[in-house]
């Protein structure tokens, strides 16, 4: 019988200490296999069917989110989904964002220059909701420090004003269990902690549509795909495969499957993982004198102050990131207590 243990071990093998997850995560060997066979197939002039692999990964993802898959669109890229939630907001509407949450989720906004953006600390976003507010916008995890929003607070405050919510969860899934069905409009792309291949990425819209235009509609658009080839699209998709970007399939052929182990694995039991990992690793770094950023409850940990010291760990062969000065280490499903050990074995040196 497999345990997360073993399923991991089959699938994973990093040749050095991979700690970067949150910059982009490992891919399975069923992931690797999936696309060496697609690819191999399309040069043969046998492509496979990668389109099953879109509605595959769709569903999937649909499952992990806790939504139906006909609120699920799929595509590339949380800037352009952004962008299309930006799009969609009459002049003069006032969104509410995090200080410093990544640049996909928020300059969107930004460039609309007939919008009013209020941009506040992440610790007080509930509370900077307002009468008028039109949309909050939020990362769920911090990209930069893994702090974690108050999703709930939000939700609540964006619902007693009538506002809508936006939540990148690209920090967030594959690792913390996001109840997508709670908010208006949940993106996320898939190569950090879902551990696909770049070039995959989802949005969840709710069940109106959100007042969204397609504005990039395609002929992936329509309801009918292959009848929508020519000329306009004479239906769109009665779901949120309207808001589908054509899809980069060969990332979509891996992507099925890294997801798929992921519903094997469970994400209570890839959280409780990653989590205890984070906290040795904090326990560690109490006993060297470090503090990391608060962020409970997070297998993000971020070092302020100690960015400089990432070229020295690559050295070493620990994979960590800078990120605005920050040493930034992230600990998912292929880590072990082994790792834990080197990052702060080479910290203290």
């Amino acid at each position: 019988m497999e345990t997360f243990e073993t399923l991991v071990r089959a699938e994973f093998a990093p040749k050095n200490t991979y700690l970067n997850t949150a910059s982009t995560g490992l891919m399975p060997a069923r992931t690797v296999e999936a696309m060496r066979t697609a690819v191999e197939s399309a040069a043969a002039g046998q492509p496979t069917d990668m389109f099953a692999d879109v509605e595959a990964a769709r569903a999937s993802f649909a499952r992990l989110t806790g939504v139906p898959v006909r609120r699920v669109a799929a595509g590339a890229s949380v800037a352009v989904y952004t962008g299309l939630i930006a799009a969609s907001l009459p002049q003069g509407a006032e969104v509410v964002t995090a200080e410093a949450d990544f640049s996909s989720v928020v300059n969107p906004f930004h460039m609309r220059r007939d919008l009013t953006v209020r941009t506040v600390p992440l610790e007080r976003i509930a509370e900077s909701v307002r009468p008028g507010t039109a949309l909050v916008a939020v990362s769920a995890a911090q990209s930069a420090d893994g702090r974690i929003a108050d999703l709930p607070a939000i939700r609540a405050a964006a619902s007693a004003h009538g506002a809508r919510t936006y939540v990148d969860a690209s920090q967030a899934t594959g690792w913390l269990p996001i109840d997508a069905d709670a908010y208006d409009f949940v993106a996320a792309v898939a190569f950090k902690w879902l551990v696909c291949p770049r070039g995959v990425a989802f949005l969840v819209v709710p069940e109106d549509l959100g007042g969204l235009t397609p504005l990039f509609a395609g002929w992936v658009a329509g309801e009918e795909p292959w009848d929508s080839c020519y000329g306009p699209v004479a239906e769109l998709a009665r779901s949120a495969r309207r808001f589908d970007e054509s899809p980069a399939l060969f990332s979509y052929a891996g992507a099925r499957h890294s997801l798929a182990l992921l519903e094997e694995l469970g994400l209570e039991h890839v959280r409780a993982h990653d989590l205890a990992l984070a906290d040795r690793f904090r326990a560690g770094l109490r006993e060297l004198d470090v503090a990391p950023v608060p962020a409970p409850g997070s297998p993000i940990v971020s070092m302020p102050g100690l960015g400089l010291r990432q070229p020295e760990l690559s050295r070493a062969g620990v994979e960590v990131s800078d990120r605005a000065g920050n040493l930034r280490v992230a600990f998912h499903l292929y880590n072990t207590p082994a790792d834990v050990d080197r990052v702060l074995d080479v910290l203290s040196g």
